[in-house]
């Protein structure tokens, strides 16, 4: 880690509360830029979250039928 990686932390975190970005999306958006390595130790430490991201993944628009009527998904 170095100093870069730290202040980089801040301003992700600073943007997520103006965005209100939640905690899962900012994993997935780790996990889809990772490279191998870090992606193996991603996936271990949330397998749920690796497999809502492949099945949307692979899904039309991301959008899964468990998540209930289109309407009722907000816009972000």
């Amino acid at each position: 880690m170095s100093y870069h990686h730290y202040i980089s932390g801040r301003e992700i975190e600073k943007a997520r509360y103006e965005h209100n970005w939640p905690f899962y999306g900012l994993i997935q958006a780790a996990m889809r830029g990772a490279d191998t390595e870090n992606l193996e130790k991603l996936k271990a430490a949330w397998p749920e979250v690796y497999a809502d991201l492949k099945a949307r993944y692979d899904a039309p628009g991301g959008y899964l039928p468990t998540d209930g009527r289109r309407e009722e998904i907000p816009n972000d």
